[in-house]
């Protein structure tokens, strides 16, 4: 599984020119490709131990015996909902639609969020792969517990972003999602980049399967992440 620099640098909660900085001074192992930086997984987290700095977070994450956070996928899921036949033009609108209906944020900070998010590189685009992405508002605030919430934007036309892609597949594919805390945020994009290196959460949501599908797949996905027999299979 390859990275690009900003999983890399979501992982391990520092900014990308550390990253870039640990490559020039630390021979962080890396693959120059078309003007992008990609890092091996595997490679990346040798790297990591062996320096002590094996991350707890976000796409470089061990699975847990339990939940790092004890948030729920599959809630999250429901609460954001599965969007269908999204045009690329209209994906911000409706990154703007979900934020309106999160619980739990009083109008103020709920409109500085909608700015944020319209904002230039307002969203952190995070592509996995497979023409799936991780995008997120790049501010990150601590809304309380209940007031997270994902939502899977299922595109009619690929999405053009500027961001490093880990493959040539166009992306049409969004998990977009809101944290309820920093904690959560690099909880909840670890546990969502280990579910669709699996396969069968990847594979549904590729065929754009029906709704109870998907939710029953975000529901394994926590199960997986429950599990002390959860294995790693990135």
């Amino acid at each position: 599984m390859y990275l690009n620099l900003i999983q890399i640098a979501e992982s391990f909660g520092v900014s990308e020119k550390v990253v870039e900085d640990w490559i020039r001074r630390e021979g962080l192992p890396h693959t120059p490709d078309r003007g992008r930086l990609l890092f091996d997984r595997a490679q990346v987290a040798h790297w990591a131990a062996v320096r002590g700095l094996a991350a707890k977070a976000g796409f470089l994450a061990p699975v847990t015996p339990a939940f790092a956070t004890g948030i729920s996928l599959e809630h999250m899921l429901r609460s954001g909902g599965i969007w269908r036949d999204v045009a690329a033009a209209d994906v911000l609108d409706v990154f703007v639609r979900i934020i309106s209906a999160v619980p739990g944020i009083n109008p103020q900070l709920r409109q500085f969020m909608i700015q944020g998010l319209r904002a230039k590189g307002g969203v952190n685009i995070a592509p996995v792969g497979h023409g799936i992405a991780l995008p997120h508002p790049r501010a990150r605030i601590a809304l309380g517990r209940d007031s997270g919430t994902l939502a899977l934007l299922l595109l009619k036309d690929p999405l053009a972003i500027t961001e490093p892609q880990a493959d040539a597949v166009p992306i049409t594919r969004l998990f977009f999602f809101i944290a309820p805390s920093p904690r959560a945020h690099l909880d909840i994009l670890g546990r969502l980049s280990r579910g669709l290196a699996r396969g069968h959460l990847r594979e549904l949501v590729a065929r754009g399967a029906p709704d109870d599908e998907l939710l029953r797949a975000a529901a394994d996905a926590d199960k997986s992440s429950a599990s002390p027999a959860g294995g790693d299979a990135a």
